[in-house]
């Protein structure tokens, strides 16, 4: 591109930034330690949402238990792989998940941050993880948090 097409290029690529700057609704910082943030998304906003979400859940960080009953095809190994790496690897949760018989059904003892085992539920409600496998939630259980796991056991059925 020769010189004089940037040189004339250049003050309509600023003046082009200036007008979708101030369109957009994003103002220049006060002090260079303030960052520009748009308007929609105030903190204030942030703030009474999180402190919605604490009130209906309780407290994110609050240690609790669940316990998971699944039905379907939760006696392969591709599904118990794809539980042990949501909880332990994704989620740092501790717990374990009933040896694989030939009932159907399996029992996942989780135990974590709430909002990580909140979000664990909601990966085990999805019931898609992949292939083929069909996995349905037959039921939640509060329990206490025993704290007797020091990581996240999955049994594959092997000796």
């Amino acid at each position: 591109m020769p010189r004089n097409t940037i040189t004339a290029v250049f003050p309509m690529l600023l003046l082009l930034l200036s007008i979708a700057s101030s369109a957009w609704g994003f103002t220049a910082p006060q002090n260079h330690r303030h960052l520009v943030t748009p308007p929609s998304t105030s903190t204030t906003t942030r703030h009474a949402a999180s402190s919605t979400a604490t009130k209906e859940g309780g407290d994110p960080s609050e240690i609790i238990a669940r316990k998971i009953t699944v039905c379907g095809d939760v006696d392969g190994g591709y599904y118990r792989a794809c539980v042990k790496n949501e909880g332990s690897r994704f989620r740092k949760l501790i717990g374990t998940m009933t040896p694989p018989d030939d009932s159907k059904k399996a029992e996942i003892l989780v135990e974590g941050r709430r909002k990580m085992v909140d979000g664990f539920v909601r990966w085990c409600q999805r019931g898609n993880v992949g292939l083929s496998q069909a996995i349905t939630v037959e039921s939640i259980v509060e329990e206490e948090p025993t704290g007797l796991y020091d990581d996240f056991y999955v049994p594959t059925g092997r000796d």
